[in-house]
């Protein structure tokens, strides 16, 4: 791929009305057609140039756009909605958006010393086309999928392409989406399968420029504008869709490991957490822990450790535990149902038209996980493949589980081609959120309201097929931090509900301290599992380790209410985890603080990042009371604490109304009359209610 250069291109001009009516205004420029609507309150949508493959769903049904006028203004036209009004100019083409009178986004304004801009408002270029939009000083953008750096992109390249990154180290992820927000009060998606290029006040490119390249012949791009970063993200999520919320069950620990060898190892570590009284709700059964892996994926246990499945699920239903097992979205060549999907056409083929085989690269997993076999990808664009794929669950269903974790996703080749005529360059990132959706929708029809999948990677809607956890962590300090920060990006960008791997993934197993304060993060996030390569269950790190993660389980099924009360703001597209600026949009002295977050409207969480529990944090504006001991503290400044194992540090909002559940081994144990123990207030009176 070719470095893009974006002062080297040339401008688009030449835009001229080709008509207008009630919906939609039609332009050219530089021969290509451009349509300007407003789809929704507070957006208007800029369409240029000519779609270039199949339309996937990746749009809610937004129905009929708003009545709009047209009119004409010096250099161009005018067009409004409500009070949005969009002036499109032209030589070379640009734009300034209003809300109510004032200027919220517009085109670049960095000009070159021998041209008009140093990059082109919007230009075409070798691989799609560019845009290129105005950057204040000193105001910061967020969003952009799951990112493991700072939060602010500014000064960064960013790029909109699913991976399976192997860990949380760099830029490459396995869930993006090309929405992009700053509280200034203006959001930006760009609607595309393709990759898209962000360079977000890129030095190199211009540090005051927001300059994007989509991988396409369309660039169809919505404008947000909105108060804050609440109503925005309310508004990018009526565009792609709403998030479902997930089953009260859900918020319970979830139990994993790479892997369980064997239906006993499995059963014993099943016992052990009621044995040792450790709030559970899931047991989960990783890829090798229940399939063959020379023949995997064909929705079979493996008949020599698990010849009667039932027998076994029953089993660990018996101690009050789902099951959840691993699937992707791959056959073996080794397994007969490759043979079989392919002479039906439902897998992905290659340039002559026969079964693309994906062959995985080893160097990059060593001898830590087992080889995968030569696979057949499916091929989601064909209905009938979709329909079966959805269909084939239910035999797993009734086996006896309960959720798919549906792992990968990320591994359509750009070679690759797809029933509906496209190839991987189009597939490749909506593939995953095509997967997700036809497991979450199998789910549904057997479990109803009780469904949800466990899904790593994601595109824009992925929030409407919850939930999505982090991939892969190192385990270090710093694999920690990488994964808080992931979750925030990822509810930055309309994602609601999060989990990374409690004790990291790769690595060896962490050190007790390390894993405390894991555990301490993951209870204090939307969902909690524990997972990764060796021991992860808490007694296989001492004694006093278990009594303390025994101690932090329970505090999790406690805040459950709370939790579930938090999903009622999700709907609308609010992370339960949220970043400093989306919860404290009126104190910018807050959003720098990357690794520290508000657990809903009301708990302030800071994570122990380091050896020997020193935290340093900025607590937000006004009054907070320390979770443990109900002390008043004052907000507005930077606070360090050294913080006991046992401990972490969380603040209650003053005028709180913290909703606490009983103690319980299990969400089976509550229901809608007992789910609230304790309503603890937060004022001057205290106390419980």
């Amino acid at each position: 791929m070719p470095e893009l250069t974006p002062h080297a291109l040339s401008p688009l001009s030449g835009l001229a009305l080709i008509d207008s009516d009630e919906h939609v205004a039609r332009f050219s420029v530089g021969g290509k057609p451009l349509e300007v609507s407003f789809p929704l309150t507070g957006i208007v949508r800029i369409r240029l140039g000519e779609p270039d493959g199949a339309d996937y769903p990746i749009l809610a049904d937004l129905g009929p756009a708003l009545a709009l006028k047209t009119g004409k203004v010096e250099g161009g036209y005018c067009l409004a909605a409500g009070d949005l009004e969009l002036d499109l100019l032209n030589d070379p083409l640009c734009f300034i958006l209003r809300k109510a009178g004032k200027v919220i986004f517009h085109s670049t304004t960095d000009r070159h010393f021998r041209r008009s801009f140093r990059l082109p408002p919007f230009a075409e270029t070798e691989r799609g086309l560019f845009a290129a939009f105005n950057l204040d000083s000193g105001h910061p953008v967020f969003g952009l999928g799951e990112k493991y750096g700072p939060l602010n992109r500014r000064g960064q390249l960013v790029v909109s392409q699913n991976e399976d990154a192997l860990g949380v180290n760099a830029e490459i992820s396995y869930k993006n989406t090309p929405f992009a927000w700053s509280p200034a009060g203006w959001g930006l998606f760009v609607n595309t399968p393709t990759t898209v290029r962000h360079g977000v006040g890129y030095p190199q490119w211009s540090h005051r420029t927001y300059g994007l390249e989509v991988e396409s012949s369309e660039l169809d791009l919505f404008l947000i504008a909105a108060e804050g970063p609440t109503e925005i993200l309310e508004r990018y999520t009526a565009l792609t869709g709403r998030p479902a919320k997930p089953p009260r069950w859900s918020y319970g620990l979830w139990l994993s490991k790479a892997f369980y060898k064997t239906a006993d190892e499995a059963l014993s570590t099943a016992q052990t957490l009621r044995e040792k009284r450790m709030p559970c709700d899931v047991f989960t059964l990783d890829g090798r822990a229940w399939l063959d892996t020379s023949t995997r994926f064909a929705f079979e246990w493996d008949a020599d450790r698990y010849p009667d499945p039932k027998a076994f699920t029953q089993k660990i239903k018996d101690l009050k535990l789902r099951v959840c097992v691993w699937e992707y979205p791959l056959i073996s060549q080794k397994h007969p149902l490759f043979a079989e999907l392919a002479s039906r056409d439902w897998l992905l083929k290659d340039e002559d038209g026969a079964p693309y085989v994906y062959h995985w690269d080893p160097a990059p997993f060593g001898t830590v996980l087992t080889p995968l076999p030569p696979s057949g990808l499916v091929d989601f664009t064909h209905p009938d493949a979709y329909a079966w794929y959805a269909k084939a669950h239910q035999g797993l269903f009734d086996s006896g589980i309960d959720v798919i974790k549906s792992d990968f996703g990320e591994q359509v080749p750009r070679d690759a081609h797809a029933a509906n005529g496209d190839d991987g360059r189009r597939l490749h990132n909506v593939y995953p959120l095509l997967y997700n959706r036809c497991v979450y929708e199998a789910t549904q029809d057997h479990f109803g309201a009780d469904a949800m999948v466990w899904a790593r990677s994601g595109w824009s809607g992925s929030q409407t097929a919850p939930i999505q956890w982090g991939g892969d962590p190192e385990v270090s300090w710093e694999g920690l931090a990488a994964s808080i920060r992931g979750g925030q990006s990822w509810g930055m960008s309309g994602c609601p509900y999060y989990s990374h791997d409690i004790g990291g993934f790769y690595g060896g197993d962490p050190d007790p301290e390390l894993y405390v304060r894991w555990v301490q993060a993951g209870v204090l996030s939307s969902h909690c599992r524990m997972h990764g390569i060796g021991e992860r269950e808490p007694w296989a790190f001492g004694q006093d380790v278990e009594v303390i993660v025994r101690d932090w389980l329970e505090l999790r099924y406690r805040l459950i209410p709370y939790l579930e009360d938090c999903a009622d703001q999700a709907e609308m597209g609010l992370p339960v985890m949220r970043a400093m600026a989306v919860a404290c949009p009126e104190d910018p002295a807050a959003w720098a603080f990357d690794e520290q977050y508000m657990l809903g409207d009301d708990l302030f969480v800071a994570p122990v990042l380091q050896p020997g529990g020193r935290v340093r944090f900025y607590l937000p504006k006004g009054t907070w009371y320390d979770f443990w001991t109900e002390e008043p503290v004052t907000g507005g400044q930077v606070l360090e604490r050294d913080v006991s194992l046992r401990k972490a540090v969380l603040f209650v909002r003053e005028g709180a109304r913290l909703p606490l559940g009983p103690v319980v081994q299990h969400t089976g144990a509550l229901n809608d009359s007992n789910r609230i123990e304790t309503l603890r207030l937060y004022g001057p009176e205290g106390g419980d209610g």
